[in-house]
């Protein structure tokens, strides 16, 4: 509460609790769903922090590519931390309130760690940029200052963009409406049962969500647009390959990511009018972050060859 307070929020709300309805099931789908989203959870979290573990322990990999993995591993744990574990237990249980604060404080965590992905995905991108078109320069450019000071950016933007959404949500009433169809406190479905005004509210929303988008976006595009007429100039089929191998993990990651929520975050209010918005979020709140670290493995030979050094040693 002294947060919202400093912020010079005004709390209007009558209500002092949310319920969040999740998802309708019974008996068995019940407890299978419980189990699925215990596992990915746990999942997401082991891959992580063996991500973490392997950069750290590996000489080899301690390049800016590898500091900036490093960096949305550990974002992506406390990204899925913020939303699982209550939507878990939720599941199964029969009291599924969430108070005010606690709905504006996941709220304001949520959306800190989406558009800090946006931009760190893009910084991703531009590392990739540089080290494919500008080789020779790769290792004036990318000093382990420049991609410290990156990452307090990518930071600082997710920081500011949500205390200001945050700021004109918490200002709306909320009179009686205390019931939320969601599984989490999104805008969608706060915007959508507030009984005030929110037309500035998603007006503003709705910018800040296009800048940190689309800024973004178009920095990975422009990265990958010039990566590709590069690569195309690279005489040997092995040497195209090569470049291309480097590049595909982030590119996989980035599509998944922006694709599930692009739309979702493009025009909130509109998007929640749809009974899909919820399937949609549990892909970029559950599905992604358990596929990023596979796609990451799987896909690097050098993250590949680091984890079987790893786990070789300590045998």
């Amino acid at each position: 509460s002294s947060f919202f307070y400093r912020m010079g929020v005004r709390n209007e709300t009558k209500v002092k609790y949310f319920i969040l309805l999740g998802f309708p099931t019974t008996g068995e789908l019940q407890l299978l769903l419980f189990s699925a989203l215990l596992l990915a959870y746990l999942l997401t979290l082991l891959e992580n922090f063996l991500i973490i573990l392997i950069i750290r322990n590996n000489h080899s990999l301690q390049k800016p590519m590898y500091f900036f993995l490093g960096n949305l591993s550990l974002l992506e744990i406390w990204y899925v931390s913020v939303i699982e574990p209550k939507m878990i237990i939720d599941v199964l249980s029969h009291d599924k309130r969430i108070s005010f604060q606690g709905c504006m404080t996941q709220l304001h965590f949520f959306v800190t760690f989406v558009c800090t992905e946006y931009v760190l995905l893009a910084v991703m991108a531009y590392d990739r940029f540089v080290a494919i078109c500008r080789p020779l320069r790769y290792p004036l450019i990318m000093k382990h200052r420049f991609c410290a000071q990156l990452i307090a950016g990518c930071w600082m933007c997710g920081l500011t963009t949500s205390s200001i959404k945050l700021s004109f949500i918490a200002r709306l009433s909320f009179c009686d409406v205390d019931t939320i169809n969601h599984y989490f406190c999104d805008i969608s479905p706060l915007l959508n049962i507030s009984c005030s005004d929110s037309s500035l509210a998603e007006l503003v929303d709705f910018i800040l969500a296009l800048l940190v988008i689309m800024v973004p976006l178009c920095t990975v595009v422009a990265s990958y647009i010039c990566i590709l007429f590069t690569v195309v100039k690279i005489p040997s089929s092995q040497g195209r390959q090569k470049a291309f191998s480097t590049c595909s993990s982030h590119l996989t990651v980035v599509i998944l990511f922006y694709s599930t929520t692009l739309f979702t975050y493009a025009h909130p209010k509109l998007m929640y009018t749809y009974r899909a918005n919820k399937l949609v979020s549990v892909l970029y709140t559950a599905v992604v972050p358990l596929l990023n670290p596979l796609i990451y493995c799987l896909r690097n030979k050098e993250v590949r060859f680091a984890m079987r050094k790893t786990f070789t040693c300590r045998r």
